[in-house]
């Protein structure tokens, strides 16, 4: 009886989506507002008081963006290109961290050249060279760049990687490198260090040797973590540090070197949710 009435309200959902779209062109997208408000307080528990930033470059969608900064326990927009940021800052949007390093001059040029932008919007940086083309880029006397540094949070065993290899910035050792030549360049402002562990908070862990790579991850990270950001705060004071994401929200709220987290997917629930053993979010 239960499969029938669950067969029923899908059909019934169906009809009612088809409905709806009768007049779209093709493709489109449908959310479910109520699932997304639940996964967004989901979220803000799972955070236990620590503010999550938007990924925009997940959920792609401006009102739906605006939705989530409503709710109590998020705060900013981790941009997902410097001209998006851009445009959002122009839009009335603030505290904007460009997910990315950008090698766009023009955007960097109108960044450093606007007050409002340039008090806005932090550009990722993860090496000499992107330091080096920003200042290029930008005229002289310009405003200072804010720039953030992008830690690479793979976890290293021998010569492999587990995870995603974002940055040649791994070390505490190189954080404070390219730190303090962030800062002997009057051009540029260091407000922060971000990263991102892709083989935790981006890989289901119903498996348990998943599980298991997981944990010894996480307390891998923390510890390099909490000295990469000890070593960068010696050379310069931080007003943000970035971590984690849908999938990695206990784990990293529990860092007290990060600020923040993000979460961007997760307020929609694909199904790469599912295969998590710690949270379910609703399909939106």
């Amino acid at each position: 009886m239960f499969g029938v009435i669950v067969a029923e309200a899908a059909e019934a959902r169906r009809a009612r989506l088809d409905a709806a779209t009768a007049g779209l062109e093709a493709p489109f997208a449908v959310v479910d507002l109520q699932a997304f408000q639940a996964n967004a307080a989901d979220l803000v528990r799972r955070a236990h008081g620590m503010p999550i930033r938007v990924a925009s470059k997940s959920v792609r969608c401006r009102a739906l963006i605006d939705a989530a900064l409503k709710v109590e326990g998020f705060a900013g927009i981790m941009a997902f290109t410097l001209p998006e940021a851009l445009w959002l800052a122009a839009e009335g949007y603030d505290d904007l961290l460009v997910a990315y390093p950008t090698t766009d001059r023009t955007a960097l040029r109108a960044l450093a050249l606007s007050s409002e932008t340039a008090s806005r919007i932090t550009v990722m940086v993860d090496e000499v060279e992107q330091l080096d083309l920003i200042e290029s880029a930008v005229p002289p006397g310009a405003l200072p760049v804010r720039v953030c540094i992008d830690l690479d949070a793979s976890w290293k065993l021998g010569p492999a990687h587990i995870g995603v290899r974002r940055s040649p910035v791994h070390s505490a050792d190189d954080a404070a490198a390219l730190a303090r030549e962030v800062v002997r360049r009057p051009g540029l402002k260091l407000v922060g260090v971000m990263s991102y562990e892709a083989q935790i908070a981006g890989l289901g862990n119903r498996s348990p040797a998943i599980a298991a790579m997981q944990k010894r991850s996480a307390a891998e990270l923390a510890a390099r973590r909490a000295a990469a950001v000890a070593a960068v705060q010696a050379v310069a004071p931080l007003e943000l540090v970035n971590g984690g994401g849908t999938g990695s929200i206990e784990t990293s709220r529990l860092e007290s070197a990060l600020t923040e987290v993000t979460a961007g997917s997760g307020l929609y629930g694909p199904t790469l949710f599912d295969g998590y053993r710690a949270f379910q979010p609703a399909h939106a």
